[in-house]
């Protein structure tokens, strides 16, 4: 489903060269793959790439068989809006937006009239388990909860690859596992992908797939989708 092929971007940090450097790698359809390894390693680098937030030096990104890594920016953004979904540490929800109208954003963005894209939005949310908070604004919920409004609307446009970057980080062990089991569920039930970055223990022990990065490098993959 996503293909990285001999991907190398490199950049300087701190007067030495960093980035990702010959990655290939294959996610599957309704995997949960975990790309692992400490900070400095390539892990985010390589998401942004998945995601179409920045393009290759070398290789290739292809999505569902289609290369994507050079399509113009327009074709790329509306590649991310459609097809594409996100879930970030710091959560980005809107504030002074309930939960119910984050997750109805991005299908609004997509074209869809209100009362679609409200119907959309409350399937998505009963999915992660917060029928109940359709109403609360962000501050109004826990951390977990926050996240899982994060998952809804990531995946209410009903996308093929969620990028999830250190999406426990901000989680206590209480709250992370839950969140990772959830996102592991939606893809046996939904045939969604997850590709997230991570060095948490217990994200990495959920993955189907685990890719461990050193120093921009794929070093080993792990497990079986």
């Amino acid at each position: 489903m996503l293909q990285l092929s001999n991907i190398t971007r490199a950049y300087e940090l701190g007067g030495e060269k960093a980035g990702v450097f010959g990655v290939s790698l294959d996610v599957p359809a309704g995997c949960l793959a975990v790309l692992a390894g400490p900070s400095g390693s390539g892990k985010t680098t390589l998401l942004q790439l998945a995601g179409l937030l920045d393009e290759p030096d070398e290789g290739e990104v292809r999505l569902n068989g289609e290369s994507v890594s050079t399509l113009p920016e327009k074709a790329r953004c509306e590649l991310r809006l459609r097809r594409l979904g996100f879930v970030f540490q710091a959560f980005n929800l809107v504030p002074v937006l309930s939960a119910l109208e984050n997750v109805m954003l991005p299908l609004q963005l997509q074209g869809m009239n209100e009362e679609v894209a409200r119907r959309g939005a409350a399937e998505a949310l009963d999915r992660v388990g917060l029928s109940d908070r359709l109403e609360h604004r962000p501050g109004q919920l826990s951390g977990g909860q926050q996240q899982r409004v994060a998952i809804a609307r990531a995946l209410a446009p009903k996308p093929l690859l969620v990028l999830a970057d250190e999406p426990t980080a901000s989680l206590d062990h209480a709250h992370g596992g839950p969140l990772m089991d959830l996102m592991a569920q939606q893809c046996k039930d939904s045939g969604v992908s997850f590709l997230v970055a991570s060095h948490d223990p217990s994200v990495i022990a959920r993955a189907n797939l685990v890719f461990r990065m050193q120093d921009g490098r794929l070093m080993s993959v792990e497990g079986a989708a």
